[in-house]
């Protein structure tokens, strides 16, 4: 494996050595100042065709008309049961438009967050520049009336019998029947009490984009740090077994998408309040590193494998905001995102969870995962920058969710609990998956483009240097 990737939020000077094709390269005098000048400019070229000529269908990408844009990632995504071309044609043909949609309406617009959290390791003495790192909270009257209700669902005790042997017990793991009004239950594998409204606030994800935020320095550095080093170690491959390996390519994943969307809306001019995409920043935080790519893929199938088993569940979910017409239209968004038959017929089994936890340390070895996610989720309330604090805990806790879908709930392991969620993980996993799959969709029609120009910049650099 590569280095684990720096942290995403480094900024101007993170812009800096990416736009110097990340150090690799040392030029000197007025030929590398030309060279590194004429990359840039190439890669903004890259950005502005993209945004001037029409999309190219995604049968007729690659090879296969003799154009340059070969494939670079082909075959099985590791560790998961799609293929790479699958992955792409599936996000950018179903999931992605389909998603887009969906978390633009009111039940997935509002996020419920505890955004003053004390840092339980240590003081929090992070400092944000821009005043985009600041969050909007959303007034009383602008979130939903439901949302505001107390919850109507059944408790665990209604809902499973408790006489009798365990043996006995009738499976009820993601019944189709089970949904009953949304739940207080804590999820396990996250550190925030999701029970606990005391200091919670809703937060209009649209007012709150995640992007750029000047976020930088010692702070940001030590939550990565955090992140890897004591919670996510990457052993020698020979010493890491499954289930670690698939904990630290999550993160990993999670940290890529993030590196992605800060690059795709980034403050290039600050006097004048220009946004637009950074790609030698793309370039030097992901594209060079192909470890970093397969992450991601693995992490969005990952996502898409838990939302897909929980299907039958979420289908029958009360998506209720007081407004019928764009209630409605979530319920129907849902049941295309769920059942697409394009989805089900290409990608039927995303990742197969079923391999995992089956020695006879599996138990064990759950609980201690379990644990050192919990502490990834509590890192979370140790940035130092409010809106990153916002998207990084509504992410783990997709993330959390997804693995409480997957491990949590297994008729194979006989847990006998159905699956119960509440409102808040809902939301944070379906905005999970849009972000990973605005990343696998950025990555896919950027990443040939940026590493043609690469090549080329390589070549000049030779050239020059022989001159």
């Amino acid at each position: 494996m590569s280095p684990e990737p720096a942290p995403a939020a480094s900024g101007a000077a993170t812009a800096a050595s990416a736009g110097a094709g990340g150090g690799n390269r040392r030029l000197r005098g007025r030929c590398g100042a030309a060279a590194a000048g004429a990359f840039l400019v190439a890669l903004l070229a890259v950005a502005v065709c993209s945004r001037s000529f029409p999309a190219i269908s995604s049968s007729s990408r690659g090879g296969d008309c003799g154009c340059p844009g070969t494939r670079k990632y082909t075959g099985m995504v590791e560790d998961c049961c799609c293929d790479y071309e699958t992955v792409d044609a599936i996000n950018e043909e179903v999931l992605h438009p389909i998603l887009q949609e969906l978390v633009t309406l009111p039940f997935f617009r509002y996020f419920k967050v505890k955004l003053w959290c004390d840092c339980p390791f240590w003081p929090d003495d992070g400092m944000c520049r821009l005043r985009d790192c600041s969050v909007c909270e959303c007034p009383d009257n602008e979130f939903p009336e439901p949302f505001k209700k107390p919850y109507s669902g059944l408790s665990l005790d209604n809902m499973i019998c408790q006489e009798g042997k365990p043996q006995a017990t009738v499976d009820r793991t993601l019944d189709t029947k089970v949904f009953k009004g949304w739940v207080e239950t804590d999820n396990p594998w996250t550190y925030d009490d999701e029970t606990d409204n005391a200091e919670m606030t809703y937060v209009n994800l649209q007012l709150n984009p995640e992007r750029y935020t000047g976020y930088t320095g010692d702070s940001a550095r030590r939550i990565w740090d955090s992140v890897y080093k004591e919670n996510c170690p990457k052993y020698p491959s020979e010493e890491m077994c499954q289930e670690m390996k698939a904990l630290y390519k999550l993160i990993s994943g999670l940290h890529s998408s993030i590196s992605v969307h800060i690059a795709y809306d980034y403050l290039l001019d600050e006097s004048a309040n220009v946004w637009g995409h950074n790609l030698p920043l793309l370039y030097d935080r992901v594209l060079k590193y192909p470890e970093r790519v397969q992450n991601l893929y693995f992490t969005y199938l990952f996502v898409l494998r838990a939302v897909t088993k929980a299907a039958d569940y979420l289908e029958q979910a009360e998506y209720n905001t007081d407004n019928p017409e764009e209630d409605l239209k979530t319920q129907s968004l849902v049941k295309q995102l769920f059942y697409n038959p394009k989805l089900r017929s290409a990608c039927p089994l995303p990742f197969d969870e079923a391999k995992l936890w089956q020695g006879e340390n599996g138990p064990e070895l759950k609980q201690e995962i379990q644990k050192q996610f919990r502490n990834i989720s509590a890192i979370m309330d140790c940035v130092g920058c409010e809106k990153c604090r916002l998207w990084g805990k509504l992410q783990v806790l997709g993330l959390g969710t997804a693995l409480k879908i997957l491990f949590s709930v297994d008729g194979e392991n006989h847990l006998n609990q159905p699956l119960q969620l509440q409102r808040n993980e809902v939301i944070a996993l379906v905005n999970l998956l849009n972000r990973l799959s605005e990343s696998v969709n950025f990555v896919h029609e950027k990443g040939p483009s940026i590493e043609e120009v690469i090549k080329q910049q390589s070549s000049s650099t030779v050239q020059i240097g022989v001159s």
